[in-house]
């Protein structure tokens, strides 16, 4: 099984990067997570992509915020998939990361989940590496049920509590 690699621009990331991490425990999938920065360690970025795949990575979440070079310097340096999800600061709410995040060249592609969005970052990683993989592919067809069957309980409980 493919590892995901989990990035972070700063350990003030941290949180978002725990729910992407509750996600991959939950499929029981590998990861490993790293603080690296676009701009104060932008060689060990460079390594990290270049290296990726003969480490096993599968796919890269990359989470930061403000200006969010980090998923594009990545993706720069490697041919995996990268997740760019953009981090919620008190200066723009987010919406500098998010553009940041989203608007990369053509040919430099980068995946971008909503602000915060760590958790469907993790979902995102675990479809790709469900292409190639049917068992994995099978827990996400079950974890989809699970949850469809929470969103029927919650219309029952809604229904029986409010209709007349």
């Amino acid at each position: 099984m493919k590892t995901t690699a989990i990035i972070l621009g700063s350990d003030s990331d941290l949180p978002v990067a725990e729910k992407s991490m509750a996600v991959l425990k939950r499929l029981g999938l590998p990861f490993e997570m790293r603080v690296i920065s676009a701009h104060r360690t932008p060689e060990t970025a460079r390594e990290f992509s270049i290296n990726a795949r003969k480490n096993n990575i599968g796919v890269i979440i990359a989470i930061a915020g403000k200006s969010a070079a980090l998923a594009g310097v990545l993706a720069a340096h490697t041919r995996l998939p990268v997740i760019g999800v953009p981090v919620k600061s008190s200066d723009l709410g987010g919406m500098d990361a998010l553009l940041s995040t989203a608007q990369m060249p053509p040919g430099v592609p980068v995946a971008c989940v909503a602000i915060d969005g760590g958790a469907n970052a993790a979902w995102l990683a675990a479809r790709i590496l469900s292409v190639d993989n049917e068992e994995l592919a099978l827990r996400l067809d079950d974890e989809a049920a699970k949850m469809a069957e929470s969103v029927k309980q919650k219309d029952n409980d809604i229904r029986t509590k409010y209709s007349q």
